[in-house]
């Protein structure tokens, strides 16, 4: 397996916008780095305040080739999607929704809400099961211990002797530090995997670099440990997995080998094919955007 050598890079976030306004910042993908390991996507969306009534209104829009991983800090927000599951997420939960084939699906604030703070990633599905059938899972405890002064939460995959229970299909590793006072910590790492880290709240210190809310420290691969000097109030997510030789082709909600793919997709939404279904009180789903190359 090809490895790159361990190496420190920086990434700032971009400003995007979800439904309903939500400002987000957006780290993968950009120009710099594609991926980390298998995952391709990553919004770190607030924290915001809102009016009740207001926030994240994301109506119904479709995704293939990869699943989607929803952690959720602050606020609840409503998942609906086509196999008709219904799955409100709150702090401390996950929501994962595997999109294989075809899926469709909403997201939305609950009515009361004031708060929003959220990780929204995306994994690129392996081509062996990219046109898997369609499934969600709601995981409502994941595993949780503690490192001197701070707290870890498992995500996914495998850290020492905990195991998170998301499905995954590829090797890959999500968690969650947050410390509360501050401290300066060591964890073990894959040496078979690239890294990168990003803190959520307050800052951190590694690999000789100083890293703040909002900018992804890619670490390489090639580390068998790593140390941690986290400020006080720092809340991030390390994010790890075998490398992609090649990344994953992403348009708009869909992940795909090869822009042949994209293009069927894109034609199958715009015209109602069953592949996707329907979301029950999503109203009118989303048009997709125009394809930025010409469709052969």
């Amino acid at each position: 397996m090809y490895v790159p050598p361990p190496t420190l890079q920086r990434i700032a976030a971009r400003t995007a916008h979800i439904g309903g306004g939500i400002p987000v910042k957006r780290l993968l993908p950009v120009r710099e780095r594609r991926c980390i390991g298998a995952w391709c996507f990553l919004d770190h969306a607030g924290p915001a305040t809102f009016a009740p009534g207001g926030g994240m209104r994301v109506g119904a829009h479709p995704h293939i080739g990869l699943q989607t991983f929803t952690w959720m800090i602050e606020g609840e927000v409503l998942h609906r999607d086509s196999l008709g599951n219904e799955q409100i997420v709150r702090p401390g939960q996950v929501n994962l929704m595997t999109a294989g084939r075809g899926i469709a699906h909403t997201e939305a604030s609950l009515p009361g809400e004031r708060r929003l703070h959220a990780a929204q990633l995306w994994i690129a599905l392996p081509p062996a099961v990219a046109g898997c059938e369609p499934a969600f899972e709601h995981h409502p405890a994941l595993p949780q211990w503690r490192l001197g002064g701070c707290r870890l939460t498992l995500l996914a995959g495998g850290f020492g002797d905990q195991v998170a229970p998301t499905r995954l299909h590829s090797p890959l590793l999500g968690l969650e530090l947050f410390s509360p006072q501050g401290e300066a910590i060591g964890l073990p790492l894959d040496p078979g995997f690239e890294y990168g880290i990003l803190p959520l709240a307050g800052e951190v210190h590694v690999a000789g670099g100083r890293f703040a809310a909002d900018e992804l420290a890619y670490l390489g691969g090639g580390r068998e440990a790593i140390g941690l000097d986290l400020a006080p109030g720092t809340r991030l997510l390390l994010l790890g997995g075998a490398p992609r030789r090649e990344a994953p082709i992403i348009w708009w909600n869909f992940v795909g080998d090869s822009r042949a793919e994209i293009v069927r997709a894109r034609h199958d939404w715009e015209n109602g094919d069953a592949r996707f279904g329907r979301v029950a009180g999503g109203g009118e789903p989303l048009p997709a955007p125009p394809l930025p190359w010409i469709a052969a």
